[in-house]
């Protein structure tokens, strides 16, 4: 049989015992080095500081790990159930539906007729025209289907990558289940706007909506704990923007939570490992003060993220009013972009605090900009190590 427990510390590897120490909120212990994400390769790359894509062997990220100081992996993450979109199967057909000249717009794999510039669908935010659920009918005719527990394809590929998950649990590795939120999956079916409206107007769509989430997200879960115990459960919400949230905490309340509740509720009963603790991150953006406290209560979330620092989301503000909650992001991407002095002295105020404390990763708040340097970002990673 596998093993399900914890194994010993003497046993895990250096960046294993770092992540773990990080979930334990240990203080005075060495910060995790990762980064959030990069919008800024290209210029690096074109500016000559980094190599392009096409002459590094095997994984590019592998070669910014190298490059940038980042620690070995210490985490598995567990996909099969989406991320800014629902999880289809089979996924909406690319198709070019308009040539506009320096624009095209075309469905994308979730249904969605969007705005590209030509040769360009990443890096920028483009414009989503339509979406794929505009009423019930539409929703059980041609999305309801992709969505379905019972399709073999999706159950297919967990057990391609089963052994994987397992492997990853005898070293002690944090596994962490990621999923589309609520709010993230409802927005990418109905669109951003026009849901706002929905809740209003046919809210027996939005519960017909979430019941398929509930449903789907509880049958790949229980699949998966057959063979191993979650540390983490990741929702990648993006509920909130520069003032708040993007929706009402009535309407947080009223359609998202009972399905989280019922979700990780039925996760910890399933767990193989019923000493281990389970720990609920939410991705948010924007400023999240407004509903930490929610989150908090409802579904005991104890990990958020990116904490973005133009949203008034300050890092070190924040560790102050939530002393117990574990964070990631929080670093202000304006300031790196800024110059070394005002970096240094905006480190200087943070991170001897945010290092005391504990459970911190520090990170861009929301993946690193072009507009930052390369030189730039190498000061603020060695400053980093000054905390290894």
């Amino acid at each position: 049989m596998n093993s399900i427990k914890v194994p010993p510390r003497e046993s895990m590897s250096a960046s294993v015992r770092k992540l773990r120490d990080f979930y334990h909120k240990k203080p005075s212990a060495p910060f995790v080095f990762r980064e959030f994400g990069f919008y800024s390769l290209d210029r690096w790359i074109e500016e000559g500081y980094l190599k392009k894509y096409s002459d590094v062997k095997g994984d590019y990220n592998e070669y910014l790990k190298e490059i940038f100081g980042f620690d070995e992996p210490a985490h598995m993450d567990i996909w099969h159930l989406g991320w800014c979109e629902a999880e289809f199967y089979p996924k909406f057909d690319e198709i070019l539906i308009e040539d506009r000249g320096d624009t095209e717009v075309v469905q994308d794999f979730a249904g969605r007729h969007v705005l590209f510039f030509k040769n360009r669908r990443s890096g920028f935010m483009p414009e989503y025209l339509t979406s794929p659920v505009t009423d019930v009918k539409s929703w059980e005719e041609n999305v309801a289907w992709r969505l379905s527990a019972e399709t073999q394809e999706r159950f297919k590929d967990i057990d391609r990558n089963i052994s994987r998950y397992v492997q990853a649990q005898k070293e002690g590795k944090i596994i962490s289940q990621r999923m589309v939120g609520g709010y993230m999956y409802l927005r990418s079916l109905i669109g951003p706007e026009a849901l706002c409206y929905a809740f209003y107007d046919m809210p027996e769509l939005i519960h017909a909506c979430m019941e398929n989430w509930l449903k789907l997200a509880d049958s790949v879960t229980e699949y998966i704990q057959r063979h191993v115990s979650y540390d983490e459960v990741f929702l990648a919400e993006d509920i909130c923007y520069n003032s708040g949230p993007l929706i009402s905490l009535d309407m947080i309340k009223k359609f998202l939570f009972p399905y989280y509740q019922q979700l990780i509720t039925n996760i910890k009963v399933r767990q193989l490992d019923k000493e281990r603790d389970l720990h609920v991150q939410i991705d948010t953006d924007g400023f999240c003060w407004p509903v930490i406290d929610l989150y908090r209560e409802a579904v005991g979330a104890d990990y958020f993220s990116p904490f973005e620092a133009a949203s008034k989301s300050d890092i070190l503000e924040s560790s102050k009013k939530w002393p117990d909650l574990l964070m990631m992001g929080g670093i202000d991407k304006r300031i790196l972009a800024s110059t070394r002095k005002e970096i240094d002295r905006y480190l200087d105020n943070i991170l001897p605090e945010l290092h005391k404390r504990g459970g911190f990763i520090p990170t861009c708040d929301h993946g690193v900009p072009e507009e930052v340097s390369f030189e730039n970002y190498m000061h603020f990673r060695k400053r980093l190590a000054e905390f290894a």
